[in-house]
């Protein structure tokens, strides 16, 4: 048993996570290689390996002939004979070749052969590992600053957040632990190259999974998502068990689920939305915290007109217009937003008005039965209360009469 290599080939499959097999193949290759580099040729060179005992052998098959014209292809039928009485004319012979041989030059090759393996097998499993985790949150270190570029250390590699992938305003120091979505791992001689972002909006739903039970386990959903990294972003929720609320469970008790995002995104507002089938619920939703008058939505264009109180036009737009643009990419519905005086004049308000005076109208006949009603049992009431009156008056002046 070759104990050396045995316990060689074991310590780089645990450390290097290469398999024994990948290591024994760039083993063979290496000593093909060098029977190449010591003879000229090796088309006729096999390899053997044992890989539970990593004994190995190296063969040359020659050809038995009466004359030897090319010594590495062929032997003669006498040096046959003296190897094995069995062998005749035209059969393959294997014969052994001693690799201990090998001059300076060839072993160097071999050598070089099996380094170049292990490094592409290395490199190999690098980018495997770290393709598994495109489209998710990794936890990196930073490490330094590289340009306007951020080196993040992920562990094995090292990835690079671009100037155009960072939240504006933030800034990193050295050895600061930051979570980051993993945009794409792009597989080069030098190993796996991987660009980082921190604005991309799935980072905050991949930050709601890991943070909330039921966004994991599909039990809500968040079924869509519009971020302005660093400021503010928007998520609308859908609950698929009519038991559990969306939104709450996204929340989290005193808000400490949600907390635990702003504060990865440092303070980066979040509004949690429920979503809704209907697009004109969609989005007076979406413009939370404003309250909404009436929404006419046209699904066919995708469009939306909202009339929102005088008092909440400011509030439903936002600052410089962040809330309605927020609130546009979340519904994927332009939005046009007018106050209800601006609605009123111009005429897109008519329909409410005349909903709205009919309802009053209803309102005021209603109150006026109310009224009439009222008046009947107050009546009612002051004629029971005259004759009670008159019934104790004559009791009275019965009792007084009997003590005279």
């Amino acid at each position: 048993m070759n104990t050396e290599l045995l316990e060689a080939l074991n310590i780089l499959e645990k450390e290097k996570n290469i398999g024994k097999e990948v290591l024994l193949e760039a083993i063979e290759q290496s000593l093909i290689q060098a029977c190449k580099n010591h003879f000229g040729k090796a088309d006729n060179v096999k390899v053997s390996i044992d890989p539970e005992t990593c004994d190995f052998g190296v063969y040359a098959e020659k050809t038995v002939v009466e004359t030897v014209e090319d010594q590495i292809l062929e032997i003669s039928l006498a040096n046959a004979k003296m190897m094995d009485s069995k062998y005749d004319l035209g059969d393959i012979v294997q014969v052994p070749i001693q690799s201990k041989q090998f001059g300076r030059i060839a072993t160097q090759n071999a050598k070089n052969v099996i380094l170049q393996k292990i490094r592409e097998e290395e490199r190999k499993v690098l980018y495997d590992e770290y393709f598994q985790k495109e489209r998710d949150v990794v936890t990196g270190v930073v490490q330094r600053y590289l340009g306007r570029n951020v080196s993040i250390n992920l562990g094995k590699v090292d990835a690079i957040l671009n100037e155009n992938e960072q939240v504006k305003g933030e800034v990193f120091t050295p050895t600061e632990r930051i979570k980051l979505y993993v945009l794409e791992v792009k597989d080069t001689p030098k190993g796996p190259k991987i660009l980082v972002s921190r604005t991309h909006p799935e980072l905050v739903k991949r930050l709601f999974e890991s943070e909330v039970t039921e966004v994991k386990d599909g039990t809500v959903e968040i079924r869509s998502i519009a971020r302005e990294a660093g400021s503010r972003t928007k998520i609308a929720v859908w609950s698929n068990d009519p038991d559990v609320d969306a939104v709450g469970a996204c929340v989290g008790m005193n808000g400490s689920r949600v907390n635990a995002i702003v504060s990865e995104l440092r303070g980066e507002k979040i509004d949690i939305i429920s979503w809704d089938e209907n697009p004109a619920l969609l989005i007076e939703n979406a413009l939370s915290p404003a309250k909404v008058i009436s929404v006419m939505a046209d699904p066919d264009e995708r469009t939306a007109l909202v009339i929102v109180p005088d008092y909440q036009l400011s509030l439903a737009i936002g600052k410089e217009g962040q809330n309605a643009r927020l609130a546009a990419r979340l519904t994927g519905f332009k939005i046009d937003i007018k106050s209800e005086t601006q609605a009123r004049e111009a005429g897109d308000f008519d329909y409410y008005q005349d909903e709205d005076e009919e309802y009053i109208e209803e309102e005021y006949e209603s109150m006026e039965d109310q009224l009439a009603a009222a008046s009947e049992v107050i009546a009612e009431s002051e004629e029971e209360s005259a004759i009670a009156s008159e019934d104790v008056s004559e009791e009275a002046g019965e009792e007084t009469e009997e003590q005279i």
